[in-house]
């Protein structure tokens, strides 16, 4: 395929790339003008909500201020100062995501993936610019900067993902040029033992942390279901009519993934909060008011009697993860130096799983409001040393396990 069709059809699948993810938020903000307020709101108002909760969900912080009108009904003086919205709804990101890794792939089935990626992300930072440019006013405004970077970069992160998952599936991971003549050489330095301990690191962690997350996602679902009739008498006093409460079921559609990477903070141990001075974890709960949204409903008010369970999960998720990738370990080894490089091999896996997790627990942390709403969500920190201190455990557990010998072959 020609070069100049191949970066028109990624600006395309760029442009239509920006185009759903405001979308998703600007379909039913528009219904809700169009049926809630009868058209006699200027739509501009509701592209500029749109557009303000796209950019969020790359990153973007929001600088907000609020109208005296509604800081007296608020009721807080504080309110009527400016503060940051910094808690990104990570579907959204997801979804850029997603779809970059689609025009990834297709970039290097093409034959000229360079350009595909160029063009696509340079669509995307003019788009962005753009539309961070026409969401810009006296009382809401998004970062420039963010604005302008940020989708791009969660973009060119989704095209990495589809182009190496694209050469991983087509066999080819080989690597040309002075780039490649100095990876072969590394590779010879390192040796094929050191090389199996980072690919076996890098894998298992991957499993731990895909496996805690996995395991979050179902005890959220389980938690909507048990707490449906709480939900459901949020939805009915909040009095949104139908279209309002569809806009509202997408926008904690869009925060979901927060909640998952949550619930898998909560499964460390260190929790999250939703408020300043508040925490919800397996030791304790201690919540203040809690905004009036339907899917906060779910969360637990009070102290679980068999929360440290839930301690369980990291700890058995670590120890499947190490004795899944050991095999690999031993091959590897070739029985020199076996245990060190089964011990150097957990490490790593720990360190990994730790880095991942606390990536999800910072990106999925934040700021929803003035004052105390100032912090919501986990520690980053905190949720990258309890991963590091249950992974590193179980792992060595899950090294130890099993046979020395030829058997492992």
């Amino acid at each position: 395929m020609k070069r100049t069709t191949v970066a028109l059809l990624a600006a395309l699948e760029a442009f239509i790339v920006v185009a759903i993810g405001i979308a998703i938020a600007l379909v039913p903000l528009t219904l809700l003008w169009a049926i809630q307020f009868g058209f006699a709101v200027d739509w501009l108002v509701f592209w500029r909500a749109a557009v303000d909760i796209w950019l969020l969900g790359h990153g973007t912080d929001i600088s907000v201020t609020l109208d005296p009108t509604t800081v007296a009904r608020v009721g807080v003086l504080a309110a009527g100062d400016p503060f940051t919205v910094s808690l990104a709804p990570l579907g959204i990101g997801l979804v850029t995501v997603l779809l970059g890794s689609r025009t990834g792939g297709r970039a290097a089935e093409s034959g000229a993936w360079l350009t595909g990626v160029v063009s696509s992300v340079l669509t995307v930072l003019v788009l962005s610019a753009v539309v961070t440019l026409t969401a810009a006013n006296g009382l809401v405004s998004p970062s420039l900067v963010g604005g302008v970077f940020s989708p791009a970069i969660v973009y060119l992160a989704g095209l990495a993902v589809g182009l190496i998952g694209a050469r991983v599936r087509g066999g080819d991971l080989v690597v040309g040029g002075r780039l490649g003549d100095r990876l072969a050489e590394l590779g010879d330095r390192l040796g094929a033992r050191t090389i199996g301990i980072v690919v076996a690191s890098l894998r298992g962690g991957t499993i731990v942390a895909a496996g805690i997350v996995g395991v979050a996602a179902i005890v959220v679902a389980v938690m909507l279901i048990a707490s449906f009739g709480t939900v459901v008498g949020l939805y009915e006093s909040s009095g949104v009519g139908v279209t309002g409460g569809i806009a509202v079921t997408i926008a904690q559609l869009a925060y979901l993934p927060n909640l998952v990477v949550w619930c898998a903070s909560w499964l460390l141990g260190p929790g999250f909060a939703i408020g300043v001075g508040t925490s919800v974890s397996p030791a304790a709960t201690l919540l203040g008011p809690v905004p009036g949204i339907p899917v906060l409903g779910a969360i637990p008010t009070g102290d679980l009697p068999f929360g440290f369970l839930g301690l369980i999960v990291p700890v058995l998720v670590g120890f499947l993860g190490a004795a899944a990738v050991r095999p690999a370990v031993v091959r590897a080894a070739d029985g020199h130096g076996l245990v060190r490089s089964l011990v150097l091999t957990a490490l790593g896996i720990a360190v990994v799983a730790s880095v991942l997790m606390g990536a999800l627990a910072l990106a999925a942390s934040g700021a929803i409001g003035p004052e105390r709403l100032q912090e919501v969500g986990p520690s980053a920190l905190a949720v990258l040393l309890a991963t590091l201190a249950t992974t590193t455990v179980s792992a060595l557990v899950g090294m130890a396990s099993g046979r020395y010998g030829p058997a492992d072959d």
